[in-house]
């Protein structure tokens, strides 16, 4: 099993791809495959079928999957996609920014 450096409920930043720049929160994560989903990026269009009687089909927009390395978690101190580091506090392991030192 792989382990990412990007967690479910993140803030980060698209580094690369149509998508750059877009800011949002991280939806899901599979360490399986490395790819992360976050909201309001790399929307794509799914064509649905009607399941029940009476339900409707059609388009809908939908979040796609984005390679984990492609994404940088946001600093909001720094204010843009940083690295980050663990520091051990109290006994407790903390992300922290490596530039800055904020708590991400």
């Amino acid at each position: 099993m792989k382990n990412l450096h990007i967690k479910t409920g993140d803030t980060v930043i698209v580094l690369s791809g149509d998508d750059k720049g877009v800011k949002g929160e991280v939806i899901a994560v599979s360490p399986a495959e490395g790819k992360v989903i976050v909201k309001g990026a790399n929307i794509i269009h799914k064509h649905v079928k009607p399941r029940r009687q009476g339900e409707t089909g059609g388009i809908v927009d939908a979040e796609g999957a984005i390679y984990a390395s492609k994404v940088a978690l946001f600093c909001e101190k720094c204010g843009k996609g940083v690295r980050s580091k663990v520091e051990i506090v109290d006994g407790e392991k903390t992300r922290v920014c490596a530039k800055c030192g904020a708590k991400l």
